[in-house]
């Protein structure tokens, strides 16, 4: 059959089904009024919101070019005789992304189990538990580190707590919504065969969810790399002193060399987690 017929003849097809069935052709008025109506109050707010935060397209355009003489400025990146010290700083923040990707890991864990309705049917223990990690992970990590920094002092320690503090909350939720999602098949088979609720979640629930759960915390440790350089500013040690320190003093030839440093590590590690999640989930086969 060639195209035009082809064509004429899925119309007169179409015209056929909306002739017969035009309610599900036609979109009733009141789906249209809530649609235009939903579509007014986001442009509404965001009208509003542009006119409480004084947003001016004109101050954006004529900062322009300030901000191409900042950019002159960075060129070239140049560490001068620092790099093993930036070196040295970038490791550092390593250090503390590692270290709090893995405590809030290891922490979120068994709690996360707690906050599952099908591993504890008491609806107190998950409202609580769910209600914990509602308050822990709404607090940024950079409030985090000031906190921690008041309570230990300066420098990478604090910066591995606050990490710990913000992802226990987010980890603790995703896993908690893992381990309701998992097949239950496997859970079943070990409970018909003789396996009590312990045996259950040990034998049926974790084996399903752990390539999950490490996929997260992959994710979770590439975000961090860059969240304990922005910590550093603050005091909680990493690349990120040198950075606020460098800003201040308008050394942006050394600045910009920094940032390079942190976005191939970014790459780097995004590359190579990426890899691992692939592997972890399923995706790719070795």
């Amino acid at each position: 059959m060639s195209d035009p017929l082809r064509a004429r003849r899925q119309a007169v097809d179409t015209a056929a089904l909306t002739a017969r069935y035009p309610e599900v052709f036609r979109t009733p008025w009141a789906t249209r009024l809530v649609t235009l109506g939903s579509l007014g109050c986001v442009a509404g707010l965001a009208a509003f919101a542009m006119w409480w935060l004084d947003f001016s397209a004109a101050r954006i355009l004529n900062g322009f070019g300030r901000l191409g003489e900042f950019a002159l400025l960075m060129l070239p990146p140049s560490a001068e005789d620092r790099f093993p010290a930036f070196l040295g700083a970038l490791a550092e923040t390593l250090g503390i992304a590692f270290l709090g990707t893995l405590t809030a890991a290891l922490f979120a864990f068994p709690v996360a189990f707690l906050a599952a309705r099908n591993v504890v049917p008491n609806v107190f223990v998950h409202f609580v538990v769910r209600r914990g990690f509602d308050v822990i992970r709404s607090v940024d990590v950079l409030i985090w580190a000031l906190i921690w920094i008041n309570v230990v002092g300066l420098g990478p320690f604090a910066g591995a707590l606050a990490i710990a503090c913000s992802d226990f909350g987010a980890l603790g939720k995703l896993f908690s919504e893992a381990v309701e999602s998992a097949d239950r098949k496997a859970g079943e088979g070990v409970t018909a065969a003789g396996g009590g609720s312990l045996d259950r979640v040990r034998f049926g629930l974790v084996p399903a969810v752990l390539p999950v759960l490490g996929s997260q915390v992959l994710y979770f440790f590439e975000s961090n790399t860059r969240s304990a350089t922005i910590i550093g500013i603050v005091g909680a040690g990493g690349i990120g002193q040198y950075l606020t320190e460098l800003i201040r003093v308008l050394e942006l030839q050394q600045v910009s060399f920094i940032v390079l440093m942190i976005l191939v590590t970014v790459a780097v590690i995004d590359l190579i987690s990426g890899r691992l999640r692939r592997v972890l989930i399923g995706g790719e086969r070795r």
